[in-house]
C-alpha cells in the first residue's frame, strides 16, 4: 500500500558528511540567484505605470529589458491565446502574474530546499517540530513525514492566500499590475502583517526603483524555476543532471503525488 511504501522508503539515519556536502553545494549554488540581476538592461525602466494594458510589443519591449541576450521567446505562440474570452490583452496579463507567481514559488521552494538540508532542521532535535519526525530526511521525504492534518493546513492556507491574492481592482487580466499581492493585514484576526513588505521597508522606494525590482523578480523566478526543477530531477532520477551527481540524496518516491503516504483516489 502507498503508506507501507512510505514507510520503508524512510531512512533511519543519513551521514553527515552527505548533509554537509548538499548544504554547502546548495549555499552556493543559491549564490547564483543574485547573478539573474545582471541581466536586467540598464535601459531607462518605464516607472509610474500601474495600469498594465500590455500587448505583444509591451512584451517585447520588456523581455530586452529582462535579458537582453534571449530577448523576446514565445515559441508555442502562448500570447496569441484568448483564455476564458478574456481577450488578448486579458490573457497576457494573465499570463504575466502566473509566471510571477510561479517565480515566487521556485524562489521559496529553492531556498527551502537548501535550508531544510541543513542540519539545523533535519538534525535531530530535543522538541520534535511535529509528530512522527524523523531526524536525517532529506525535503521530500520531510514532506512525506508531516501528518496529513498538517498537510491539510498548509494547503488550506495556501488556498487562503490565493483567493486573497484575487481580489484586485483592478483585476491583472482588466489593466491592473501582474504580481501584485494586495494589503491583507487585517482581513481577519490572525492576518497580522501583510504577505509583501510586512514592516514597510520598501514603502518609500521610487517607482523606478520598484520597477526595476519586479524585473530582477521575475529573472530571479525563472532561475529559481530552473534550480528547485533540477533538484527534484537528480532526487527522483540520479544522474539526470551532471552537475547535481553525486550531491542530491536519491528520493523513492513521486514528487507529483504529494499525497502519496496518506492515500491514493485510485487504490
Amino acid at each position: 500500500s502507498p503508506a507501507e511504501s512510505f514507510t520503508e522508503r524512510q531512512p533511519s539515519s543519513r551521514p553527515s558528511v552527505q548533509s554537509s556536502t548538499m548544504a554547502k553545494t546548495a549555499f552556493a549554488l543559491a549564490l547564483c540567484l543574485g547573478s539573474a540581476a545582471a541581466f536586467v538592461s540598464n535601459a531607462p525602466i518605464r516607472s509610474g505605470v500601474v495600469s498594465m494594458k500590455e500587448t505583444k510589443e509591451d512584451l517585447a519591449e520588456l523581455a530586452s529589458e529582462l535579458n537582453p541576450v534571449i530577448g523576446f521567446w514565445d515559441p508555442l505562440g502562448c500570447l496569441n491565446f484568448d483564455f476564458w474570452g478574456l481577450g488578448n490583452e486579458g490573457t497576457i496579463g494573465y499570463l504575466r502574474h502566473s509566471e510571477i507567481k510561479h517565480g515566487r514559488i521556485a524562489m521559496a521552494g529553492f531556498l527551502g530546499y537548501l535550508v531544510q538540508s541543513t542540519d539545523f532542521v533535519s538534525g535531530p532535535h530535543k522538541l520534535l517540530p511535529f509528530k512522527g519526525y524523523t531526524p536525517g530526511l532529506t525535503p521530500p521525504e520531510q514532506w512525506d513525514a508531516i501528518p496529513l492534518v498538517g498537510k491539510l493546513q498548509i494547503f488550506t492556507l495556501i488556498g487562503m492566500l490565493e483567493s486573497y491574492g484575487e481580489i484586485l481592482d483592478p483585476h491583472y487580466t482588466a489593466g491592473g499590475l501582474p504580481g501584485y499581492f494586495p494589503p491583507i493585514a487585517g482581513k481577519r484576526p490572525e492576518l497580522v502583517f501583510n504577505l509583501y513588505d510586512p514592516f514597510g521597508f520598501f514603502k518609500d522606494d521610487s517607482e523606478e526603483k520598484k520597477a526595476r525590482g519586479r524585473q530582477v523578480e521575475i529573472n530571479n523566478g525563472r532561475l529559481a524555476m530552473f534550480g528547485i526543477l533540477g533538484f527534484l530531477s537528480e532526487a527522483t532520477t540520479p544522474g539526470s543532471v551532471p552537475a547535481l551527481k553525486g550531491l542530491i540524496p536519491a528520493y523513492s518516491g513521486n514528487c507529483m503525488i504529494p499525497f502519496e503516504g496518506d492515500f491514493s483516489i485510485f487504490t
